[in-house]
């Protein structure tokens, strides 16, 4: 048994020895198997140019500051319309209830009759006179404060501008022509204030389209012999 057991030892040995020694005469086996170590372990990382980092970091900050002053500039111009729209339209409501005291004194002189402009009562004159110059210094001040009456009498009727309230049969003038002026109309900057009650004209001719432009001449007129 021992002697088995030494015989067994000493082939292993000889196993051993023949592997080792077909690994050796195996060069391209080991080249093969060292390629592939080398191919599965990491790559060795870049070191960065220190100045191209520099470079990337001073557009970034570039690219950071120039968005910064364009939202500020934005800003600057929002507020700035907001506030001038702040102090234009801050006395509508009150410009619009001032329209009804003007149009009450409009309301009084149309009460007063034709005659009185001749009659001899100096206290009647004096009366209409007052309330004239009243109605026109509270429309002057309106007006210093961006309130503007709209003059529509003959304009073509404008949805935006004008509200109609009859249609009047004309065929002297174009169809949808303002031809009478209920209650005037008022705007404050460019916001309407009050639309203006007009009637407007019906069964007239539809808007002349633009005349066409004349042909440009590229020479001299043969008819004339001079050129044109």
């Amino acid at each position: 048994m021992t002697h088995d057991k030494y015989l067994n030892s000493q082939d292993m040995h000889n196993m051993s020895d023949e592997s080792q020694g077909r690994e050796h005469d195996n060069p391209q086996a080991d080249a093969a198997s060292k390629a592939e170590e080398a191919a599965a372990a990491p790559a060795p990382e870049t070191e960065l140019d220190p100045v191209e980092v520099l470079k990337a970091e001073v557009a970034d900050l570039r690219d950071q500051r120039l968005r910064m002053a364009a939202e500020m500039e934005n800003l600057r111009r929002r507020t700035a319309r907001e506030i001038k729209d702040a102090k234009t339209f801050a006395i509508s409501g009150f410009a619009r209830d001032m329209l009804q005291v003007s149009d009450n004194l409009q309301r009084a002189l149309a009460a007063v009759p034709e005659q009185a402009e001749t009659t001899d009562d100096n206290g009647l004159k004096t009366l209409v006179e007052g309330v004239e110059l009243t109605e026109r210094a509270m429309l002057s001040t309106l007006e210093r404060h961006g309130v503007r009456k709209l003059e529509p009498m003959g304009q073509k009727f404008d949805p935006n501008y004008h509200q109609a309230m009859y249609e009047v049969p004309n065929t002297e003038v174009a169809n949808n022509t303002v031809v009478d002026v209920v209650q005037p109309g008022y705007v404050i900057g460019d916001r309407m204030l009050r639309p203006a009650m007009v009637g407007v004209s019906k069964g007239g001719p539809k808007e002349a389209a633009p005349a066409a432009a004349a042909p440009e001449s590229d020479g001299p007129d043969p008819a004339s012999g001079y050129d044109v």
